[in-house]
């Protein structure tokens, strides 16, 4: 017979239905001649509950002796349940233990454990009710994603997690060192030149946007920046769309579309797992959520922005002036008190962005646009790109970048230019708007930061 998932079972309880389930113990309790097993089999937040009555062989020796962390297959017959908070429960007529979780040393006990505890136990957290909730919401936001972008013709492409080229020219590349390279020839002897591991995909899917027209990518990405904040990574993922024949009012439309698709979807098929996050840590979480999909954002300038910044009837850690860069807690402010809903912000100064965001016609700023959203700060980050040559390697130069290693990057310049833009949202940054967890590292299978790489 084949297993049958748990959460189809309680999403469509059959009475009478003979059926085969397979999961690990949750919890036991022994009554008068017979067992309480509540099994999970990660498919859904909640568990099944098995009646294991005396009468089955291996009772004794087997059944009275499981706890949590073993694994099992049950046969049996679904019936109605008399308790409450459960509409049916199974009355087993087999239970065959696959294997044991010795009840002395097994970490994850019945009672609360906190995240930090957790993560040094990366091979059994995701058994708990939120990292498992977690893990399903981040699949159904990445199935999300692909969803999205095929419906509307987009082009997916991979694009190498090994370059050659940084994106951000912020020098904060993992090197990738090869056993015949010497101190300083990083990647060298392999690849003929220096290598690392990839920041963004961007410029690479800019080739492909100027060749198939509307393509994005999907993959990992990876800063060598010794940062141990709860909102950073050394390694995370990224969405990066890019769309020839686009500018700047276009890319903030696509922006905006696919995030309320995103949280439409996981507000639609996740309502167990967010109804957690919702009682258990970020309260009002669903109201919030709800709340960005029924509203239009608010977009203003970088220079609107400062201002608000400087007159607000609060103080920062971070002085507030025309030309620094938004900090966390102005974004927030700007989200959570003035604005009190997600906010796109456009036409940064140019200092302070990347070489490849087109320069306005002001000469001081470029088409750039950040999305902020309230309890995160910037989610989405983007521009329209600078398709002029001439611009464009003045940028470059300005920038102190080596432009011999960028020809095929200013190609793209000299044949058949077009406007084109683009984005890129931090999967992770989405996932914690979503679930609201505080700290980043839940919300990644195996978090990698300074010092810490388990697994």
């Amino acid at each position: 017979m084949l297993r049958k998932r748990i959460a189809q079972i309680l999403a469509a309880p059959q009475v009478g239905e003979e059926l085969q389930i397979a999961g690990w113990i949750r919890t036991r309790r022994d009554a008068s001649g017979f067992s309480f097993l509540e099994v999970n089999d990660g498919s859904c937040l909640a568990n099944l509950q098995v009646i294991a009555n005396q009468g089955l062989g291996n009772y004794g020796e087997e059944i009275k002796k499981l706890s949590a962390g073993c694994s099992v297959i049950i046969s049996g017959s679904l019936q109605e349940s008399p308790a409450k908070g459960q509409a049916v429960e199974l009355l087993a007529t087999g239970v065959q233990v696959l294997g044991w979780a010795d009840p002395e040393s097994y970490p994850l006990q019945k009672k609360n454990h906190s995240f930090e505890f957790l993560r040094t136990i990366s091979q059994l957290r995701p058994r708990t009710n939120a990292l498992g909730a977690v893990a399903r919401v981040r699949s159904r936001l990445s199935y999300g994603v692909h969803t999205f972008f095929q419906e509307r013709g987009f082009v997916q492409v991979h694009t190498p997690i090994i370059t050659t080229s940084d994106c951000e020219g912020a020098g904060e590349m993992f090197q990738v060192v090869t056993p015949s390279a010497s101190a300083g020839e990083a990647g060298g002897e392999f690849f003929g030149r220096p290598a690392g591991l990839t920041v963004s995909g961007q410029l690479q899917a800019e080739v492909y946007a100027q060749a198939l027209g509307n393509v994005y990518t999907f993959g990992p990405t990876f800063r060598a920046e010794n940062s141990n904040t709860s909102r950073h990574l050394a390694e995370f993922w990224m969405v990066e769309p890019e769309m020839a024949f686009c500018d700047l009012e276009g890319n903030k439309q696509v922006a905006e579309e696919m995030l309320k698709y995103l949280l439409r979807l996981v507000l639609a098929e996740c309502r167990e797992d967010l109804a957690l996050f919702d009682r258990f840590i970020a309260r009002g979480l669903l109201a919030r959520l709800q709340q960005v999909v029924d509203q239009d954002f608010a977009h203003i300038t970088y220079s609107e922005a400062i201002e608000q910044l400087l007159q607000a009837q609060q103080s920062f850690t971070y002085p507030v002036q025309w030309g620094v860069d938004l900090q966390s807690e102005h974004e927030r402010y700007l989200t959570e008190t003035i604005y009190q809903r997600p906010l796109i912000v456009t036409d940064y100064p140019a200092a302070i962005k990347p070489f490849y965001m087109r320069v306005n016609d002001d000469g001081q700023t470029v088409a750039a646009m950040d999305i902020l959203v309230p309890g995160i700060g910037e989610i989405i980050g983007g521009s329209q790109r600078e398709e002029r040559y001439d611009l464009l390697l003045a940028r470059m130069q300005a920038a102190g970048i080596e432009t011999d290693g960028y020809q095929w990057y200013l190609d793209l310049r000299r044949y058949g230019t077009v406007p084109h833009a683009g984005f890129g949202l931090g999967f992770e940054r989405l996932v914690q708007f979503v679930t609201g967890m505080a700290n980043i590292r839940e919300v990644i299978p195996f978090p990698r930061t300074p010092g810490f790489a388990p697994c």
